[in-house]
């Protein structure tokens, strides 16, 4: 038998993820873009009407406030994706709200000014203007370290062993999104995990016209079937008996959106009345935009990898980071109630159809400021139920997270100081979000619990999510643990050449600002 050539069992490190139909800046014909926009725009409803349907009951407001700040949120998103596929990073990103405002949003629903308020409407009213204000104020974070490149230069420590818990977190860190929301009516969900699963993988080479129909249009496919069949069940009755928690996961009219929206409504600045202004809350505030900003970082990177670009260089990721500060700023103009983020989620959907078309993104955004101003249309999608976006989120989180540990090939994983920094790192960025958030289920309270109530919600925020503990333990082991006779081991000689616009060739294909705006705004 002949001897096994080192080629033949190892795998060559490359720049670009192969095997994609189409990349950042190629576009499939016009029918399917916009097939593939509605498809993205289906996914972000979920993220969409999560977060206002826990939050605004809590805040006093009835299902007609629910339905209005949707609607805003989805006219908000449809904006803020406009802006950044535009003017920020130009990468095929969807900018939807974001969990890790959560916990500063909860704080300041906790208030005791507001909670002492009897009436429920004007309650809802007062702590949705004083949300607003701590978005608006918060918001010059992102802006300020965005637009004068402070973050470009952060991000200069960063490193592909560095990158690689903060992507893989991204997607690994949201495993609460996932099989637990599933559990809560397994007779869509795990129907919904499989279907979906079966469309986009195993039968992903069924064509018709050489189009491969059943990959590039699964999550539309499984959707529309599964919806349909938890439409039957809810007719006919299955769920009359069950359950207060299994009829809210389960029926389809239980949302009450549809009944609530009206037909025609235009969501406009400042239409919750004068946004409030609390120092306290404007801090806890910022803890959120920063946990976003490092989230978001690790989604944009993630993002390039699957729409087959080279990894966006420094001053091109802090300009998209100054956009989704101005994101965050519309966010408390407008009154969503949650700032923005990168839709982690959209990113997985670019892997699993193979489609990394900006164009296709940007439709989905008309699609989303669309269906936002025409409130029945846009509350009858709105009206699928949570567990069937949770099954799709098990398989489109695990893709992102894929693509974190993809960056692994870059680096010598045969150093033990490698091992110990990317172990660490993972297991921490896992371990210490999961001890605050089970703190908090039995305290009522996280672990910072002082008399400063803005100390508390900015440690809770940050240690709350797994990318930023994750940021935090891997970039200092990185660059304190014998960073000077590493490099080669870290990955450094390879991400060197995407560190600055010139550094690649390919930089300018896939980052240039349209309109020849770089005339005004040259690249560094």
């Amino acid at each position: 038998m002949a001897a096994t050539k080192p080629e033949e069992i190892s795998h060559p490190p490359m720049d670009q993820l192969q095997g994609l139909e189409y990349c950042i800046d190629s576009n499939p014909s016009w029918a399917e873009t916009i097939a593939l926009g509605f498809q993205h725009y289906i996914l972000a409803l979920g993220t969409a009407v999560m977060i206002p349907s826990f939050l605004v009951p809590v805040m006093g407001g009835s299902d007609d406030d629910k339905v209005r700040v949707v609607q805003t949120l989805l006219f908000v998103e449809g904006i803020n994706t406009l802006l950044q596929t535009l003017f920020g990073t130009r990468l095929p990103t969807v900018v939807g709200g974001s969990y890790a405002f959560m916990v500063p949003v909860i704080s300041i629903i906790r208030d005791p000014s507001f909670a002492m308020i009897e009436d429920p409407h004007l309650r809802f009213l007062s702590t949705m203007r004083a949300v607003q204000g701590a978005l608006i104020v918060a918001s010059s974070i992102q802006i300020i370290l965005g637009f004068s490149q402070i973050w470009a230069i952060c991000s200069r420590f960063f490193s592909p062993l560095g990158m690689v818990p903060v992507i893989a977190l991204v997607g690994f860190g949201l495993f609460d999104r996932g099989f637990l929301v599933v559990g809560t009516c397994v007779e869509i969900g795990i129907p919904m995990l499989i279907l979906f699963i079966a469309l986009s993988q195993y039968l992903k080479n069924f064509q018709i016209r050489q189009i491969p129909i059943l990959e590039r249009f699964a999550l539309l496919i499984s959707t529309t079937v599964i919806w349909a069949y938890a439409h039957l069940l809810t007719a006919s009755g299955a769920y009359k008996h069950r359950p207060d928690l299994t009829q809210h996961s389960c029926r389809t009219d239980r949302a009450n959106l549809i009944s609530s929206a009206p037909w025609i409504k235009i969501p406009y600045p400042l239409e919750w009345g004068a946004p409030t202004f609390d120092a306290g809350h404007s801090f806890g505030m910022m803890a959120a935009v920063l946990v976003s900003l490092v989230e978001s970082t690790g989604a944009y990177k993630a993002a390039s990898r699957l729409a087959s670009a080279t990894p966006p260089p420094a001053h091109v990721l802090s300009r998209g980071i100054g956009w989704q500060g101005i994101g965050i700023l519309l966010n408390g103009l407008f009154g969503t109630l949650t700032g923005s983020t990168v839709s982690v989620e959209n990113v997985g959907l670019l892997g699993s159809n193979r489609i990394g078309s900006r164009r296709v993104i940007q439709v989905s955004a008309g699609f989303m400021i669309f269906f936002s101003m025409l409130g029945k249309f846009g509350a009858l999608f709105a009206s699928i139920p949570f567990p069937m976006f949770a099954a799709v989120y098990c398989v489109l989180f695990g893709i992102v997270a894929s693509v974190g540990l993809s960056f692994l090939q870059f680096t010598n994983m045969n150093s033990m100081r490698n091992l110990f920094i990317c172990g660490v790192s993972l297991f921490l960025g896992l371990s210490i979000p999961e001890y605050f958030r089970e703190y908090t289920i039995r305290a009522f309270h996280g672990p910072a619990h002082t008399n400063a109530g803005w100390f508390n919600d900015f440690l809770n925020t940050i240690f709350f999510s797994s990318p930023t503990v994750a940021l935090i333990v891997a970039v200092f082991l990185d660059n304190t643990l014998d960073y000077k006779d590493s490099a080669k081991d870290r990955g450094m000689p390879w991400w060197a050449k995407f560190r600055t616009f010139k550094g690649d060739s390919r930089n300018e294909e896939f980052y240039t600002l349209p309109f020849n705006l770089n005339r005004f705004f040259p690249p560094s």
